[in-house]
């Protein structure tokens, strides 16, 4: 008998994206399957066009989350789950067909607690397609394995992630206060605890990046906000990786009122060469290399910026962590 999967999905607004989530997850195999579209109260279409898709199709469940957020949703949908392995999928990315069947595969091939793919990167415009090639090269994201579409093997990460239920048991949910990273900590907190993680190129999706500058700076400041308190609580993780973002930005902003002698800026006028290097090597258009100049420093600074008042806030008296 083939086993039961639960595939959650968190909403909010997604009526531009929603359908091709339902009608991907309704034409995959395998048939034994449900899924959970948890809803954080969306104002458009998006509840109207599911509850059309449940009247035919008796798998598919949507459900409130009144807390809004996407670790409340993944604790609901946990909780409302009856399936053997749970697969977290996002509206705003596309799948490969085999993606529940791969995730199947890998994990009786591996015996992982925690199986899943690289992030691929899909666009649909010159700015997207920017950001695409710079979280997926090494200035943008360092040695990060789940960036790396070739990789197979034991890893700290995966994209989005499914988990054999029983995990949950043992290692517990997703944290509440974090509306972002709360995946990262999960996995971590799961590896300190010895549980293994599979990434697989195998399984395959693809991830639509912001479309717009200010969009791209805000998810990677919040991406630095929440990362201390991740590694905080899973010290184990901390990696240079982490660091050095934040490190230099605060370099770049003492440039004004420090200034030693000329060899001072030295380490600014190196990180416009790799830039510059990279970006010209991309294989990318003009319009799109120019994009680039912009999406390099939006992604390193706006990490940096985060993970700095992110520490404020660990030793502020303050006992919120929340961004908006």
């Amino acid at each position: 008998m083939e086993k039961l999967i639960s595939v959650i999905c968190p909403t909010y607004n997604e009526e531009s994206y929603i359908e091709s989530i339902l009608s991907f997850f309704v034409n995959s195999k395998p048939d034994n399957k449900e899924l959970l579209i948890i809803d954080g109260g969306s104002s458009d279409r998006t509840k109207e066009i599911v509850q059309k898709w449940i009247l035919k199709y008796k798998n598919i469940k949507l459900i409130n989350n009144q807390y809004k957020i996407v670790p409340h949703a993944l604790n609901i949908g946990i909780k409302e789950s009856n399936a053997d392995f749970i697969v977290r999928i996002d509206a705003h990315s596309k799948y490969s067909e085999d993606y529940f069947l791969k995730i199947i595969e890998t994990f009786e091939k591996t015996g992982a607690d925690i199986v899943g793919g690289p992030t691929r990167v899909a666009y649909n415009t010159d700015f997207q397609k920017a950001v695409a090639y710079a979280i997926t090269s090494s200035l943008g994201v360092g040695d990060s394995k789940v960036h790396n579409i070739e990789y197979n093997g034991y890893s700290d990460h995966v994209t989005f992630g499914a988990w054999k239920k029983e995990i949950f048991i043992e290692v517990g949910y997703f944290d509440e206060q974090l509306i972002r990273n709360q995946d990262d900590e999960f996995h971590y907190r799961a590896k300190s605890k010895g549980k293994k993680i599979y990434l697989s190129s195998e399984i395959k999706l693809w991830y639509y990046p912001r479309k717009n500058l200010s969009d791209l700076f805000k998810q990677y400041f919040q991406y630095g906000y929440y990362k201390p308190l991740v590694l905080k609580k899973v010290k184990s993780e901390i990696k240079v990786r982490h660091l050095i973002p934040s490190l230099f930005s605060l370099y770049i902003l003492s440039l004004p009122v420090i200034y030693l002698n000329w060899l001072w800026i030295i380490p600014a006028i190196i990180y416009l060469l790799l830039t510059s290097f990279t970006i010209f090597k991309s294989g990318l258009s003009k319009n799109q290399k120019l994009k680039s100049f912009l999406v390099y420093p939006a992604i390193h600074f706006g990490y940096g910026f985060g993970f700095i008042f992110g520490i404020n806030k660990i030793f502020s008296k303050r006992n919120s962590y929340k961004i908006e």
